[in-house]
């Protein structure tokens, strides 16, 4: 049996303004494509500002959502290719 070892990089940048953080997620995977998937967090009025925290919520659900694309992505594949309809388990 042969051990192989691949490596993927997935970056993540934010913006924020004083209520808002948005995220955006992205893995370039050995195939040459592409995914990107969103977050977004909003910072109630009387909170306290502490921007590390709205990156966190925001990063993690732009994370969520391209775990599901990818998710996604890989059943259309396994489709395409065994002639049939795959069922993804959605965490």
């Amino acid at each position: 049996m042969t051990h192989t070892t691949v490596g993927w990089h997935v970056e993540l940048e934010f913006s924020e303004d004083d209520q808002h953080t948005r995220a955006v997620a992205m893995v370039r995977l050995p195939d040459g494509s592409e995914e990107r998937a969103h977050g977004h967090a909003s910072r109630h009025r009387v909170d306290a500002r502490q921007p590390r925290v709205g990156e966190e919520i925001a990063g993690a659900r732009a994370l969520n959502e391209l775990a599901m694309r990818l998710l996604t992505k890989a059943h259309e594949e396994i489709d395409e290719v065994s002639g049939r309809v795959s069922h993804p388990i959605h965490v």
